[in-house]
């Protein structure tokens, strides 16, 4: 690049910087048209639609409720991934949307859930709704006038496929009615039989017809029919505090990382905070254009991503250093940085995309919306650190900042530190915190405690409606009406809605017994002079259905094994990856031992911080192995293995603290300025991050290593007759 060059992309840079901001944060008071304005809030922060429903059949069974509400489940994530559907009572459902405020809008397009059923001419019924998997809207362009035209596509289930196929095989040129609660709503005419599970109904449809005979295909395969009961539109559950505080905290963080990159890592310091601040209003953007719904959780994971943006620069710069202490100069150390960087960070984050993807595809609820943000994250980070930094410090030696102080302080070369030599100490007190923290779970458990202090939305709990005699706002609900539901039924995590344009507010809170309900009651009338009449009682299920916990662990499981698989096929050896996950499962149980021994609610942000573990933990072992490869490339029949592997974790020793510090900072700032709820969320997270340091640097090596010269058969005598030969020389 030369010196006009340079300045060209120094200009372009402010100037993207400067859009950036405008977009972002076009009048961010309360009138705000800029994209942090128009990004979908969640319930927590923004408010929603709640819908009731009543079940019309008489005393459905608990599979009905709950296969019910999984499908419900599935079809509000339509309108948010943070959407949750719950049993209120014994026979009534009850659906929270975020982000909308036009309930009757939401009923409108759900449908009302009846009986649906496909019949034949002579009233024969081939399938029901329930062999119906989903319905939805397919677009097309006419081949003789170019129109655009809409069919419905209607996929079915295994046992809806062979009743289909033998049906419409059998009815080619004939209709197949859709009945809907007695009802006709279409009548198409079989083209030709059709047996692969999948079916289009054709017509003259505009897409709001076309989209409301998918929906209600769609709610009508329920194997319970529902009523609506009532609909509210329900406030945030959270204060305008809450949201300041957390966005202080992003800022703070954020400053604090680029102060941080600047002091160590001089100029590409400054080009990489640079780059980090275009990485923090493309994510804006891009949450903004994909419509993404963000709950405060969310905030707190691009706060986190913010740290974990870092990484890659780190990795760049570290290796930049490595190069000019080997004499090289300024220009061949930064060519050199970002050439032997690809291969760690492009196989950090693959490795960790493909969780995603698995993720996405495979969860659902607040699992789907991690994905989705994760997936985001990813992508941009790759894309400003491979990219955008490039082209800032490449720019800066073009305009002439070349001096080599300006790039590298020097320092001496860090002598190996015996890592392998002390792995029986490392797998001793990983393997006596883990045990240690299982039996403590156990005798919770046998003392009827429980192994975890599960919340709301996984054991589910009371739901008390309250009609004040006042409209209180959110904080005065906080600070008045929290601590006295706290003081009566000892539960310290109350959530709390405010229904809108009423004085009513939801109270949420554990399983409450008859006699706390009446004194829950009586402190709420004698504190606030509430109407007793006017206060409503039903215990409710949890947010987190069995359905929506198997989709999380069946999609956890698949995407390991693609990990697996992946670093197996990159390294060439499936002892990286076998240790790799070992690693990550230690991660894992490390940070389950700390909610459990803490005592930390465990609830939605548990499903989040787990995932945020698991892609934050593979990516920082992936940087160790990468090395351990490049090492055993120059390796020759006398390299002491133990050396290599000892060499290999000292030589990214400084990336792995940095990258931890910087996270750990962001993280830390959110826990002394964030609500109790975030403080839940981040606490944990600082465990994790401290816990994938300590297994990248003192597990993941060890665990290869004693692979390496354990199993393999002729490779691993090998390995062992280096080592021997190393000492006998």
């Amino acid at each position: 690049m030369n010196k006009k060059k340079g300045i060209i992309s120094l200009i372009a840079t402010a100037a993207l910087l400067v859009l950036l901001a405008f977009t972002c944060f076009k009048g961010f008071g309360e009138l705000g048209t800029g994209a942090t304005r128009n990004i979908t809030l969640g319930l927590d922060l923004a408010g929603g639609v709640s819908i009731t429903y009543q079940v019309k059949d008489e005393n459905p069974t608990s599979e009905e409720m709950s296969d019910t509400i999984y499908k419900l489940q599935r079809r509000v994530e339509q309108y948010s991934t943070e959407a949750s559907v719950y049993q209120e009572g014994d026979d009534r459902i009850n659906i929270e949307i975020p982000g909308v405020t036009d309930a009757n809008t939401i009923l409108d397009e759900l449908g009302k859930p009846g009986s649906l059923e496909f019949q034949t001419m002579d009233g024969e019924t081939v399938i029901t709704g329930s062999d119906v998997e989903t319905a939805s809207v397919q677009s097309g362009q006419n081949s003789t006038t170019g129109a655009t035209e809409y069919s419905v596509e209607l996929d079915l289930t295994e046992e809806g496929t062979d009743k289909f196929a033998e049906a419409t095989s059998a009815n080619v040129g004939s209709q197949i009615a859709i009945i809907y609660d007695g009802e006709t709503i279409s009548a198409p005419t079989v083209q030709q039989a059709i047996t692969g599970g999948q079916a289009y109904i054709t017509g003259n449809f505009t897409y709001e017809e076309a989209e409301n005979l998918a929906s209600t295909i769609r709610i009508g395969g329920l194997q319970l029919e529902l009523e609506e009961l009532r609909s509210n539109v329900v406030g945030a559950q959270l204060g305008e505090q809450a949201i300041s505080t957390s966005l202080m905290a992003g800022a703070i963080g954020l400053g604090l990382v680029f102060l941080f990159m600047c002091f160590v890592y001089l100029l590409p310091g400054l080009a990489s905070s640079l780059a980090l601040l275009i990485y923090t209003g493309l994510v804006l953007v891009i949450l903004n254009a994909f419509n993404v719904t963000l709950t405060l959780p969310g905030i707190a994971g691009i706060i986190l991503s913010i740290g974990m943006a870092v990484d890659a620069n780190v990795i760049i710069f570290a290796r930049v250093k490595e190069e000019m202490t080997k004499g090289k100069s300024v220009r061949n150390a930064l060519k050199a940085g970002f050439h032997k960087a690809m291969s760690a960070i492009v196989d950090g984050n693959v490795t960790t995309l493909i969780a995603a993807v698995v993720l996405w595809f495979l969860g659902s609820g607040s699992v789907k919306g991690f994905a989705q943000t994760l997936g985001i994250g990813i992508v941009v980070s790759m894309f400003t650190a491979l990219v955008i930094t490039r082209m800032i410090v490449f720019a800066f030696y073009a305009v002439g900042l070349k001096n080599e102080k300006l790039y590298y302080r020097p320092r001496k070369e860090r002598e190996p530190i015996n890592f392998v030599g002390k792995k029986a100490i490392f797998f001793t007190i990983s393997l006596v915190v883990i045990i240690a923290g299982a039996a403590y779970m156990g005798i919770n458990s046998a003392r009827g405690n429980g192994a975890m202090a599960y919340s709301l939305e996984f054991e589910g709990g009371t739901s008390t409606n309250v009609t004040f005699n006042e409209d209180y706002t959110i904080d005065e609900i906080d600070s008045q009406i929290v601590p006295v539901v706290e003081e009566v039924t000892g539960d310290k995590n109350v959530q709390t809605q405010k229904v809108a344009d009423t004085n009513q507010v939801i109270i949420k809170t554990v399983t409450l017994d008859l006699d706390t309900r009446e004194e829950l009651n009586q402190a709420l009338v004698d504190q606030f002079q509430v109407d007793e009449s006017k206060i409503t009682s039903e215990n409710i299920s949890s947010t987190v259905s069995s359905e929506m916990r198997q989709d999380a662990v069946v999609a956890v499981i698949v995407a390991t094994v693609f990990m697996l698989l992946y670093i197996w096929f990159r390294f060439k050896d499936i002892r990286f990856a076998t240790s790799a996950v070992l690693a990550l499962l230690h991660d894992v149980l490390v940070v389950i031992v700390f909610y459990a021994a803490a005592r930390i609610s465990v609830g939605n942000t548990f499903i989040a911080c787990l995932l945020t573990i698991f892609g934050y933990s593979i990516n920082a072992t992936i940087v160790i192995f990468d090395r351990i490869r490049e090492e055993l490339k120059l390796q020759t029949k006398t390299t002491d293995l133990a050396y290599l592997v000892n060499k290999s974790i000292t030589q990214t020793l400084t990336r792995s603290i940095y990258t931890s510090l910087t996270t750990f900072m962001t993280i830390a700032v959110l826990y002394v300025l964030g609500v109790s709820s975030i403080k839940e969320f981040a606490l944990p997270l600082m465990v994790g991050i401290v816990c994938g340091a300590y297994s990248s640097v003192c597990i993941t090596g060890a665990l290869w290593y004693v692979m390496k010269t354990k199993i393999g058969g002729k490779k691993a005598e090998e390995a062992k007759a280096g080592k021997k030969g190393k000492k006998k020389k």
